[in-house]
């Protein structure tokens, strides 16, 4: 029989994603992403708590969920709930808790519930990459919130929902990142937060609150309670372990009340999170969280200074830092009439990876000449040496930095 080709470009469905490339190496100036320093997972420490849970546990293998129900193993959840409600002001229990396959599959979920296509959703203007993609891939009409150096502008907000209401457009929901917000690693006041749920009640608009960095805040800084503290009943809180230990086990929460909770359950759909992920976590978390935590944090606040330090010493005046109370990220702004967008290309030709402001907001428009860097995976050297890559590269593209306020560099 003659061989016929076979044509699976005729069977694709509609609207799928682009395909991707191979898999390559990452190149030596990587500064995009939420990876964390590869020298701060506690190895040792995950070893021993991998053999003790497994000694003890291990045969719940054997069972989907381990035989305990969809919403994740009991002894992460109580972790859970110890953490939100010693650091986070919660008052929850286990019940209130659903352990998820990372942030991705929560925000999905959420989203899920909540949205029709057509619908409107508000998201801080700028925000999470990953979470506006989202929104938009179910069909969602996003508008930005204004920001300052605090977050939310309440007063912008206000306005910005009377006139919605004067269309006809009640908003799904407010999503926000009140605590470490990425990209700018601000925090809301308790005053904006008191008054962002007012906003909600007043006008029946759920808050969608993602706190994935909250975890990662300097010493000497304190976070108001989260907004899921402060009225359950309006909120929806996801958290993350992803910032705070390692973003490859793939473990996440959402916090809610029960008939939130029970709505939110059948929109998993898998067949149960990684449960050796979730009990070695446990065990490790719920004897060592406190150290772990403060240690990574300190390092990861001596990476912070180091890049802007870098970026101060290669780029003068002509780069705006914002200033992170915590997190992993530094939030840039150029001079206006640098695109961004443009340098991509020609920095990875130098091997360096950065992401460009308009990927990070709600419109482009306002975002051209911002930027973001990841601190958390390279070691100090080489931010150093990455930033004054990058900063050669934007005075060859802009003419920006001018050499004669930096080092000059061959």
């Amino acid at each position: 029989m003659d061989a016929v080709n076979f044509d699976y470009g005729k069977l694709f469905s509609d609207g799928l994603p682009d395909p991707v490339a191979k898999w390559a190496p990452f190149p030596p100036y990587y500064f995009v992403g939420g990876n964390n320093d590869p020298e701060e997972i506690p190895i040792e420490g995950l070893i021993e708590a991998a053999a003790s849970v497994l000694r003890r546990e291990g045969s719940k293998l054997a069972i989907y969920n381990l035989g305990m129900g969809p919403q994740g193993y009991p002894g992460l959840r109580q972790f859970v709930a110890d953490k939100a409600n010693s650091h986070r002001g919660f008052n929850i229990g286990i019940d209130d808790i659903a352990i998820v396959t990372g942030s991705g599959q929560g925000l999905d979920m959420i989203s899920k519930l909540l949205v029709n296509p057509g619908d409107t959703v508000l998201c801080e203007e700028y925000c999470y990459q990953g979470a506006i993609n989202r929104f938009r891939k179910i069909g969602a009409k996003v508008e930005g919130m204004k920001l300052d150096d605090d977050g939310i502008v309440i007063e912008a907000l206000a306005a910005q929902l009377a006139g919605l209401k004067a269309r006809g457009i009640t908003p799904k929901f407010i999503y926000t990142i009140p605590t470490i917000q990425n990209p700018t690693a601000s925090i809301l006041p308790l005053d904006r937060r008191h008054a962002l749920i007012s906003l909600a009640r007043q006008y029946n608009v759920a808050i969608f609150e993602d706190e994935c960095y909250a975890d990662l805040i300097w010493d000497g800084v304190q976070a108001p309670p989260a907004l899921y503290a402060l009225d359950p009943g309006c909120v929806i809180h996801l958290g993350s372990f992803s910032k705070s230990l390692a973003p490859a086990l793939r473990l996440g929460y959402i916090v809610a009340e029960w008939e939130i909770m029970r709505r939110l359950l059948p929109m998993k759909g898998d067949s149960g999170t990684g449960a050796l992920d979730q009990m070695v976590v446990a065990e490790y978390f719920s004897k060592n969280f406190v150290k772990h935590l403060g240690h990574l944090n300190g390092v990861l606040h001596d990476k912070l200074k180091c890049m802007v330090e870098a970026v101060h010493k290669e780029f003068g005046t002509s780069a705006e830092c914002w200033a992170p109370k915590g997190g992993i990220f530094l939030w840039i702004k150029l001079p206006d009439g640098i695109d961004t967008r443009k340098l991509l290309k020609p920095a990875a030709a130098r091997g360096i990876v950065f992401n460009e402001g308009p990927a990070w907001a709600v419109s482009p428009d306002n975002s051209t000449s911002h930027l973001r860097l990841c601190f958390a995976m390279p070691d100090k050297k080489t931010i150093q040496d990455g930033v004054a890559a990058f900063a050669q590269v934007c005075y060859e593209e802009t003419g920006m930095p001018v050499r004669s306020a930096n080092v000059q560099r061959s």
